[in-house]
């Protein structure tokens, strides 16, 4: 259902609502949320399911995209402080403002971790 006077949602403000009956609503937007289901395997789309028997290589996954996550954005910021020495210091983002996927991921990593000992599965719809 529209609201009036607003603008249907676009594929850029679109959101994912994961849910489970023993942790509540995951609420993301598309991209990292698209992540998330690209790491443990499913596909992204406007309903899926995440069983109980699925949740242990859905973390375990997670947790390894995590650790890679850390490690390269540790990476970048080397790459930067380096490049800061060599350059002027132009004003540009910094790194450490950057949200990353495994700042992202944690609340659903949380989430698996929940819904896995109370033994109930995760839905999503968009």
């Amino acid at each position: 259902m529209l609201a009036i006077g607003r603008a249907p949602p676009t594929e850029a403000t679109m959101i994912y609502e994961f849910k489970s009956r023993v942790t509540g609503t995951v609420v993301m937007n598309k991209g990292p949320a698209e992540w998330i289901l690209g790491v443990i395997g499913k596909q992204p789309g406007p309903q899926g399911i995440i069983t109980v028997e699925q949740m242990p290589a859905a973390i375990e996954a997670l947790r390894k995209a995590i650790e890679e996550d850390k490690r390269a954005v540790r990476e970048a910021r080397r790459e930067s402080a380096h490049r800061e020495e060599e350059e002027d210091g132009e004003d540009e983002e910094s790194p450490a403002a950057t949200v990353t996927h495994a700042q992202r991921a944690w609340p659903f990593v949380e989430m698996l971790l929940e819904a896995q000992k109370g033994g109930r599965e995760i839905t999503w719809g968009v």
